[in-house]
């Protein structure tokens, strides 16, 4: 199909796209790598009449270091996320897991920001901005503010992001000594979306686990937060009894749509088993 009449704009700075969004608060889109909202248009479940293009601000584009945080612009693409030196060696979980997402034409133009503000539960960095403990600074017309991962995603295409905000920056802790990290993902093909996927991010400590996050993709209305399988990780020495109850927590906030990638045993199953194969490749990276 043909997308609806939209009129065209094309910001060079934050403040100009804002305030395009701040005219527009009810007819506006942000365009980024376009992956998820042109499909949506031709599609018309998207309807917007005014199109903010962001691609020409240079300033959202690339990744840094800023003390012991890794700042990532939210225009940064998944091939820059696969080939930064910065991300290798302090958040290998990035790159890692960027180089399984679509195929390399998607990459060269698929944004991170653009991922993670869409709010699709089957996308691949909100589970993994969990496991990261990352913040998200969005500004809007009245400022800047940071919104952690775990309070941002809030259903089936709705974030905490404002009709008038745009999401700047990603901003993680760096992966210290003793953190192991991985993203176990069973899909049907090579660069489809995932039928369940486990991000899983562990700090060890003379053998015992003293910190774990575990993020979970596309068994939820929004990628999901499971904070009482990392409990059933943190103090043990992640023996196979913590890890299967780490992964039955996990499979316990299930709540999966059946469609013809499986039905929601099936995929509640594969949640489970994705977050034991996760935390066992994170633990053997953690213990070096």
């Amino acid at each position: 199909m043909i997308p609806n009449a939209f009129e065209y704009h094309a910001p060079a700075t934050v403040a100009e796209a804002i305030d395009l969004l701040a005219q527009y608060p009810d007819d506006a889109k942000l365009l980024a790598g376009g992956h998820s909202l042109l499909p949506m248009m031709k599609l018309r479940f998207a309807e917007p009449t005014h199109l903010v293009d962001i691609n020409g601000i240079d300033g959202l584009r690339g990744i840094c270091l800023d003390g012991d945080t890794i700042v990532i612009g939210a225009m940064t693409t998944e091939s820059q996320l696969i080939a930064s030196d910065v991300l290798a060696k302090h958040c290998p979980l990035l790159p890692e897991a960027a180089r399984n997402i679509s195929d390399p034409q998607v990459r060269n133009r698929g944004t991170i920001g653009g991922d993670i503000a869409h709010g699709d539960p089957a996308n691949d960095h909100p589970a993994l901005m969990l496991a990261c403990d990352a913040t998200f600074t969005l500004a809007g017309p009245s400022g800047t503010r940071g919104v952690a991962a775990a309070d941002f995603f809030l259903g089936t295409y709705w974030t905490a992001l404002e009709a008038d905000e745009v999401m700047t920056e990603i901003r993680i802790p760096v992966f210290g000594p003793g953190v192991g990290s991985a993203y176990c993902k069973l899909k049907r093909k090579q660069g489809d979306w995932a039928t369940a996927a486990a991000a899983v991010v562990l700090r060890l400590d003379g053998g015992t686990c003293i910190e774990a996050r575990v993020g979970l993709t596309n068994v939820g209305p929004t990628a999901l937060n499971a904070t009482e399988a990392a409990d059933a990780l943190v103090g043990t020495s992640l023996d196979e009894a913590a890890i299967e109850a780490a992964a039955r927590a996990a499979m316990a906030i299930c709540d999966p749509a059946e469609d013809l990638r499986g039905s929601v045993d099936y995929k509640t199953h594969m949640a489970g088993e994705m977050t034991r194969r996760a935390i066992r490749l994170a633990a053997e990276r953690a213990r070096g």
